[in-house]
């Protein structure tokens, strides 16, 4: 594969990591790498503009518009709460009073729905509540025990990185050591080839004088 870097470093084997000067080797080739590769100031600037309105509504542009003016936050209208009497000159007219009646009414049955809707908070919304918290506590576990299998994965695969590089480190050192012996033979074989031919040369010349 073009670009492809064959990694040959053993970090749980070689040694000589904290002798001196290699610190500041490393440090340096991360600096020239760095030096190259700089972030820009504006490292977004890729990213299209953003657009903050794109959620707001009206409700919500018109209160930020309030805040912005410093404006008081209007009060809670209670009118739709107001039970009014027909006003003074229907006070004999029954379509008025009728109206009334009706107001009345939806406002009591209004009521009623309230009252209902808490007594069945009181009565389901604890449990619901009880539900919701048990079903987060699941999810924490899941969680959990994914974090768990994830970092058991990790110490898995370094105590294998650590077995591999120790095996083949000591095959390395026994293939450096067997190494060092084949050239020393090399060398002793050598350096007994060149006593011997210079025996024969001398031997040769002591046959010449003859």
């Amino acid at each position: 594969m073009a670009g492809e870097v064959t990694v040959d470093a053993l970090p749980y084997f070689d040694k000589g990591y904290d002798e001196a000067g290699i610190k500041e080797a490393a440090l340096a080739l991360v600096e020239e790498e760095t030096r190259r590769y700089r972030p820009t100031k504006n490292y977004l600037e890729y990213l299209p503009p953003d657009n903050h309105v794109a959620f707001e509504t009206d409700i919500m542009r018109n209160e930020f518009e309030r805040v912005n003016a410093r404006l008081p936050m209007d009060m809670l209208s209670m009118k739709r709460y107001e039970l009014p009497q027909p006003l003074p000159g229907k006070m004999t007219d029954i379509t008025a009073w009728t109206e009334c009646v009706e107001n009345s009414q939806a406002q009591l049955e209004h009521q009623a729905l309230r009252i209902a809707n808490l007594e069945l908070m009181s009565e389901y919304g604890t449990n619901a509540w009880k539900m919701y918290n048990n079903t987060l506590f699941h999810m924490l576990e899941l969680a959990q025990k994914r974090l768990q299998d994830i970092r058991k994965s990790i110490q898995d695969i370094n105590r294998l990185r650590k077995s591999e590089q120790t095996q083949a480190g000591t095959k390395l050192k026994a293939l450096e050591e067997s190494w060092v012996g084949l050239v020393s033979k090399n060398y002793e074989i050598e350096r007994a080839i060149a006593e011997l031919e210079k025996e024969v040369y001398d031997l040769e010349q002591r046959n010449r004088l003859r």
